[in-house]
């Protein structure tokens, strides 16, 4: 079942000699529960990809279907909305809120949304992230590897359709980036998530279902 298609997507920065085509009129699509990879040098395109993707970002032109659902059709508010029930968000600096303590921040799309947390779920996505000891602690209090187990638990709380990791280990070291993988791997496979990772760790590359490569804003054949 197909869980994203996107179509003809670009994204141009600058006018006339100064024109950038970062995402140049890229279409494939995604099957729900696929671990997709997508790769390319540094300013190939794949960050503003992964936000034209994920609805952080507008497209210049082209479309954005996730669940059927075109999203640039929403206004700001229905966009933000859908994009907090079904868009799960990891960055490579963990985006944590410093005077929130673990599950505060874990539990933070849920609350945004007015939604109770189930508990049961809450303490074994704790467990499951090697957090349970840590439930009280501020983002200041935790290593690099924990804080970024803290932010892949902030995106799977709502249960989103499609989950999206940008450079995801490229801030830890190797043993960290290690469990975040196997981490990622666990969400995919326990969770059925559909994941969408950019990266440069080739370790992460070849554990994906698929790689997309990207090449000056273009998918290479």
């Amino acid at each position: 079942m197909e869980i994203l298609k996107v179509e003809n997507l670009c994204k141009t920065y600058g006018k006339g000699e100064n024109e950038v085509k970062a995402v140049d009129n890229m279409s494939f699509s995604v099957e729900k529960g696929e671990f997709v990879a997508i790769v390319g040098s540094s300013g190939s395109g794949k960050s503003t990809l992964l936000h034209l993707i994920g609805g952080v970002d507008k497209p210049t032109s082209g479309k954005v279907f996730i669940n059927g659902n075109d999203i640039y059709s929403f206004n700001d508010d229905k966009l933000a909305i859908f994009r907090r029930r079904e868009v799960g968000l990891i960055y490579q600096f963990y985006n944590l809120i410093p005077i929130l303590n673990v599950v505060e921040n874990i539990t933070l799309p849920a609350d945004l949304d007015g939604k109770k947390v189930d508990s049961e779920k809450l303490e074994e996505l704790l467990k499951t992230l090697g957090l349970e000891d840590r439930k009280k602690h501020l983002p200041n209090q935790l290593s690099g590897g924990q804080q970024q187990r803290v932010s892949i638990g902030r995106a799977i709380i709502n249960s989103p359709s499609i989950m999206l990791a940008d450079e995801p280990t490229g801030n830890l070291d190797s043993k960290a980036s290690e469990e975040i993988i196997n981490l990622l791997k666990l969400s995919n496979k326990k969770y059925g998530q559909t994941l969408i990772v950019i990266t440069h760790d080739e370790k992460i590359a070849m554990e994906a279902d698929r790689i997309i490569k990207i090449e000056d804003g273009k998918i290479k054949p």
